[in-house]
């Protein structure tokens, strides 16, 4: 199974269409969005191409391929225009080799990986737009794809992709950016 993750397009139709265009050239199974799908949110700017019905529209062409969970910029006025549920605090995700517990990072992030998470498994989390890929002292696989709207750190709009033998942080060009073995 292939997973594209992304995180963090805070209304930004032009980062949505970066990342379903992504999710077909990678040919993934699902699309899993780590939160913060609609609004951009207070601390934030306004992302390129605002339009978060756009985004909407755009998502919902998918939607039977959409594993998403909640961020803290999702609200139940969002779900009304998705025609996919991301409203959880967390998804589950069996994979070959372990699963993948995703959330966004407002409630579970690094520092309180749920006691479910374990060795060989993978955290992936959003929330602070800047991309991780490193193995803690569990030996839990930590990733955020970092954001496809709004990076931080002068670091290029990123997702992730999980594959059976392979997590990679790309950019939108499809280079990796970070990548580890499993």
């Amino acid at each position: 199974m292939k997973l594209l993750i992304a995180s963090d397009i805070h209304g930004s139709l032009s980062a949505a269409r970066k990342v379903v265009e992504a999710f077909e050239n990678e040919m993934a199974d699902y699309l899993v969005f780590l939160g913060d799908v609609m609004y951009h949110g207070p601390r934030n700017p306004l992302p390129d191409e605002y339009d978060p019905a756009g985004v909407a529209k755009l998502l919902n062409t998918v939607q039977s391929k959409v594993i998403a969970v909640r961020g803290n910029c999702d609200s139940e006025v969002d779900q009304m225009l998705l025609d996919f549920p991301i409203t959880a605090e967390y998804q589950t995700i069996p994979l070959a080799s372990g699963k993948l517990f995703a959330t966004h990072g407002h409630i579970f992030e690094p520092a309180t990986i749920p006691a479910s998470v374990s060795r060989g498994d993978i955290f992936a989390f959003g929330h602070i737009h800047v991309p991780i890929l490193e193995v803690n002292q569990a030996g839990i696989l930590v990733l955020n794809p970092g954001s496809a709207a709004l990076p931080k750190e002068n670091r290029p709009p990123t997702y992730a992709v999980i594959s059976d033998d392979k997590v990679e942080i790309k950019t939108f060009d499809g280079k990796a950016y970070r990548t580890y073995t499993r």
